[in-house]
């Protein structure tokens, strides 16, 4: 554990924690000194660094020694702030839901940019987002498109209510709608011109091996996919193309250890022109990327 700050300063409070997190290997461990601090003093975090020689109150410390504990004991630092960020966008967060995680916004990116391309982003388009979760994908999806209209399903009521929760957040409620079933089933009938989806998928055997703030504190029915990860990503990649328009794309997160495998489920099937995985800012292979014939 790194030495105690002297003078208690946000700047030493800051260096301190950040080191205690990396040493004790939380994700993003100076991003976790900020949340919790920015949550103690009640601020936004660029704040942290115009006041970095502003000296913490006593009920503040206290506070902040508590959360602290917490914190190196494997309880997520976004839930214990009730807010996480995904693309820029901070999101209200809790136990019902996954915390958006940077791998994910691979398909936000990506998704953006062949629209883009493609010069669709200003016009008018459905999109489907399969186990919404929090709604980052959805929102970010919505905020960046502005004709955007997203229908977002989860099996479970209560990550939907935390996804509205953070559709009127941004402002972006209008254009989303809500829905409850599992996988494909609520968007029977209808295509799609974007379907996006980050399922559950790891693996049994790789269970064991999840960092414990994730496997002891975020809901397991939005983690485990089965034997080999896949027992989601298989139903959806074989049943997207039925619910979409031609020459659409199809985006799903899988696991890094069974990405490959994912994409050779699409390439086994004739409904898609093109597949390829993209890497994730860590380089590893994370998202299923196809595009349904034309």
């Amino acid at each position: 554990m790194p030495a105690a700050p002297t003078n208690w300063t946000t700047k030493e409070l800051l260096n301190w924690m950040s080191g205690a997190f990396k040493e004790r290997g939380l994700d993003s461990p100076r991003l976790c000194a900020e949340l919790l601090l920015a949550h103690t003093l009640g601020c936004e975090r660029l704040r942290l660094y115009m006041e970095a020689d502003r000296p913490a109150l006593p009920e503040e410390r206290e506070k902040l020694r508590e959360l602290v504990g917490r914190a190196l004991k494997q309880e997520p630092v976004q839930y214990l702030v009730g807010e996480a960020w995904f693309f820029g966008l901070p999101l209200h967060v809790d136990r019902r839901v996954l915390i958006p995680r940077p791998a994910t916004e691979t398909i936000v990116e990506h998704a953006l940019q062949h629209l883009r391309r493609a010069e669709r982003a200003h016009e008018a388009i459905r999109i489907a987002d399969v186990c919404t979760g929090s709604g980052c994908v959805a929102v970010a999806l919505a905020k960046h498109l502005p004709k955007g209209e997203v229908v977002a399903t989860d099996v479970s009521e209560g990550a939907l209510e935390v996804a509205r929760l953070n559709a009127e957040r941004h402002g972006v409620a209008d254009r989303i709608d809500f829905r409850a079933g599992h996988l494909l089933e609520p968007l029977r009938g209808e295509r799609f011109g974007l379907l996006v989806a980050n399922p559950p998928y790891i693996p049994d055997a790789e269970w064991e091996a999840v960092a414990p703030n994730v496997r002891d504190h975020e809901p397991t029915l939005a983690l485990r996919g089965g034997a080999d990860g896949l027992d989601l990503v298989r139903p959806l990649l074989a049943g997207a193309p039925a619910h979409a328009e031609a020459g659409a794309w199809v985006l799903v997160e899988a696991a890094d250890s069974n990405a490959l495998a994912a994409l050779e489920l699409v390439r086994t099937t004739d409904a898609y022109a093109s597949a390829e995985v993209l890497d994730d800012f860590e380089g590893l292979p994370r998202v299923v990327a196809a595009q349904v014939r034309a």
